[in-house]
């Protein structure tokens, strides 16, 4: 077999599954992660219509995650005295599966660990890509030879700064930022989440429905594009408190609890347009070639196209030109129209006015439109027509 060598950057959710698929093949994958060790906590991620779910069962995985599902959280919309103004149900956040993205990520680790050497601590410094190989570089100052490499390193992804050029050309700002920690559940959470506005901030905390002591908190907010350190959590904190000073409700309790947090998840919502995935040996994978932050269905996306790549690489018979090319042209127009989603996410879920925060609440307590908005993402998800490889179901 040709190209049997493959890098893969990044070990959260597509690099596992893509990991995972290559090793049925018969290739050597190596996956590299930044992180020490497979992230903690995170924010829940899930799963719609039948394209998704027949992945995760050929894979295998299915089982595991249901055996982990967080059951869909309901999410309950309150003004500062506690009393609901709007209320949406489990599956309009959970689809039809839904589990913790720390937990996904371990049960795909645990499924592609035997076929895949796995790297922690260390990330993709260079790449000098030649006719046959690509020569790496790491942080740590190691190098290796490669026959091809995949950047599934999400928004910010270093393959696709090297590879392909800086980030400002293929990343666009949609104007809110998102951020998620876990807190002690001291605000009466027990089944619902609930969620409070303010004109262009979101507040919003959920239990942990492992460890009911447990909560996670998430807020959205509306601010001009900020300039900071994505390494550094202290500075992550600081934009969290200027930006929701002086917000009632629960919001300074859970800012309190931004301290004894472990792990902070703090991002832009941003969408990511490549015009081609691949440069050469080189080829992206979900959100570091077509990501949407939140609410652009990223997680079943990034799934499938690791089910497509890795049939693609499977069956190329040493074509890895030939295998990217059909790999993207089976998917770039189901993704784009996942990616649509992560455009009104900011909007959605923290209103820029009070009327806008009226208007979204009026319409979403009509039973009509909230089914439509349903069906709309069942049918979203399932745009890909998946197709059967030779190694398409588990052993």
């Amino acid at each position: 077999m040709q190209n049997k060598r493959v890098l893969i950057s990044g070990a959260s959710i597509a690099g596992p599954a893509l990991a995972y698929w290559l090793g049925r093949y018969g290739y050597e994958p190596t996956v590299v992660e930044l992180a020490p060790a497979l992230r903690e906590g995170g924010y829940a991620v899930d799963f719609r219509g039948p394209v998704n779910l027949e992945v995760l069962e050929r894979m295998g995985v299915l089982e595991d995650l249901r055996a982990v599902q967080t059951g869909g959280s309901a999410m309950t919309f309150v003004d500062e005295a506690g009393q609901q103004l709007m209320r949406l149900p489990g599956e309009f956040a959970g689809g039809e599966l839904e589990v913790l993205r720390s937990d996904l990520s371990r049960v795909l680790y645990e499924h592609s660990r035997n076929d895949a050497e796995y790297i922690f601590g260390d990330s993709i410094a260079t790449l000098d890509q030649h006719s046959a190989d690509v020569d790496v570089t790491f942080e740590s100052g190691s190098s290796r030879t490669f026959d091809l490499v995949i950047g599934a390193d999400g928004l910010h992804s270093m393959v696709r700064r090297l590879a392909f050029g800086p980030e400002q050309d293929y990343v666009s700002y949609l104007g809110y930022y998102v951020a998620g920690w876990d807190v002690p559940n001291r605000y009466g959470v027990e089944t619902d989440g609930l969620m409070h506005n303010v004109p262009g901030r979101m507040a919003s905390v959920g239990i942990d429905r492992r460890d009911t002591t447990r909560a996670g908190a998430m807020f959205i907010f509306a601010s001009p594009e900020l300039t900071y350190d994505r390494r550094n959590p202290e500075q992550q904190k600081q934009i969290l408190r200027s930006a929701y000073a002086g917000m009632g409700w629960h919001v300074p309790q859970l800012l309190d609890g931004l301290a004894g947090s472990n792990e902070l998840y703090f991002d832009s919502i941003s969408r990511v347009d490549v015009g081609r995935w691949s440069a050469g040996r080189v080829a992206l994978l979900g959100d570091a070639g077509y990501g949407a932050t939140v609410g652009g269905m990223g997680t079943g996306t990034a799934i499938v196209a690791a089910y497509v790549l890795a049939g693609e690489l499977g069956t190329s018979d040493g074509d890895h030109a030939a295998a990217f090319a059909r790999y993207e042209q089976a998917l770039r127009k189901a993704v784009q129209v996942c990616q649509a989603g992560g455009n009104r996410t900011g909007k959605f879920l923290a209103p820029a006015t009070r009327f806008g925060i009226w208007a979204r609440n009026w319409t979403m307590n009509k039973p009509f439109l909230l089914n439509q908005m349903l069906k709309a993402g069942q049918k979203i998800s399932s745009q890909v027509e998946l197709r059967d490889y030779p190694v398409g179901t588990t052993a």
